[in-house]
């Protein structure tokens, strides 16, 4: 799970950038039929930034169950600082952003709160069994 997020986050340059030219044009084809103007490639950057981290408060969630929402969510700000910080010192063709580390945490915040609900729902379909009752009358 870590590994596509490595990549994505030290890729030389923005994974985005071969695309860059659609996504525009795909969003200006989106603006001229009634999409809102903020419906942007900065908005199109956040969402994929959240949703990049969202499986990292999953799993992490998931594989440390005694942890809560909010140390995981410091989890993924800690790794997305790490990342942000990785890109300023060593790659040019790359910034650092204070946008990317909100958008990060909130991912992460988002994995966790699902993984809370799965485990729920899963309790929800297979209660716990019921001790069985003693006959020793």
């Amino acid at each position: 799970m870590l590994i596509p997020l490595a990549f994505v986050a030290f890729w030389p340059t923005p994974v985005d950038q071969p695309v860059q030219g659609v996504l525009v044009s795909i969003l200006t084809s989106l603006h001229r039929h009634g999409i809102p103007p903020w419906f942007d490639y900065k908005f199109v950057e956040a969402v994929a930034n959240l949703a990049l981290f969202v499986p990292l408060g999953l799993v992490a969630s998931l594989a440390f169950p005694a942890k809560r929402w909010w140390q995981v969510a410091s989890f993924g700000l800690l790794i997305s600082c790490c990342i942000e910080l990785g890109q300023l010192l060593f790659f040019h063709n790359r910034f650092a952003s204070p946008l990317d580390l909100v958008t990060n945490t909130l991912g992460a915040v988002l994995g966790a709160l699902l993984a809370a609900l799965l485990v729920e729902q899963l309790h929800t379909w297979n209660p716990p069994a019921a001790e069985p009752q003693s006959d020793s009358q």
